[in-house]
């Protein structure tokens, strides 16, 4: 069963409200006295006792808690070119149970031309964070264009031609990596973002593999994943 949001808290009584409180009395099939993993915002994962249970509320009473602090330190930002839907679901997902803080969509040369799709994409970024227990929610924006992109600091574009690779940037307090479609960036793209290319590693990989094993790079190289 995945974590659920407080959506208050007071002594030892939790609400949860909205999606998480029709979830859990619907498809969940919650029960009175049944326990579940609830994230206190403030940094707590609580164990909590179900008293009631509606589509409109569900209240419990804490019965554990203990310190929970499962964000980077780093905050990576993953800007992922428009890529297929099932792609771009798979990035969404996995990138949020990683620890990416936040996406950016761009319109590149070369991206599959689609709707946009917000209220879909936070309902993948939120049930990702549920099932890893995070304490926040990474947003999605955009599509934007790849100049307002660069336009930001701490920007790195990733991409199979370039002359260093993304382990040689170094530790990092905060960090934009951005993925390209499957077709590639464009040469024009390139010459835009010359000084801020970085290569993956020597094999192709699909857009939506290399976006989870840059994020997972740059975590490990900042220590995210020491014990």
């Amino acid at each position: 069963m995945p974590h659920f949001f407080a959506s208050g808290r007071s002594g030892d009584r939790v609400e949860i409200l909205g999606v998480d409180a029709r979830h859990l009395a619907g498809p969940l099939r919650g029960r009175v006295g049944e326990r579940v993993a609830v994230i206190d915002p403030a940094g707590f994962l609580l164990t909590v006792e179900l008293v009631s249970v509606s589509a409109r509320a569900v209240t419990g009473r804490v019965v554990e808690s203990r310190p929970h602090q499962p964000e980077p330190r780093v905050r990576v930002t993953m800007a992922i070119a428009m890529l297929p839907a099932t792609s771009l679901d798979h990035v969404l997902s996995r990138c949020t149970e990683l620890g990416a803080c936040a996406f950016a969509l761009v319109r590149a040369e070369r991206s599959v031309a689609r709707g946009e799709k917000p209220e879909r994409w936070a309902t993948i970024c939120r049930e990702a964070a549920m099932l890893a227990g995070r304490l926040t929610v990474p947003p999605v924006r955009g599509p934007v264009g790849l100049d307002e992109l660069l336009s930001g600091e701490g920007v790195i574009i990733l991409d199979g031609q370039a002359e260093r690779s993304l382990s040689e940037v170094g530790r990092m307090d905060e960090v934009t990596l951005a993925i390209g479609p499957e077709g590639g960036w464009s040469p024009a793209e390139r010459g835009l973002a010359a000084s801020r290319l970085a290569r993956l590693g020597p094999r192709v990989l699909r857009a939506d593999t290399a976006a989870v094993a840059a994020l997972a790079l740059t975590l490990g190289l900042n220590g995210e994943f020491e014990s």
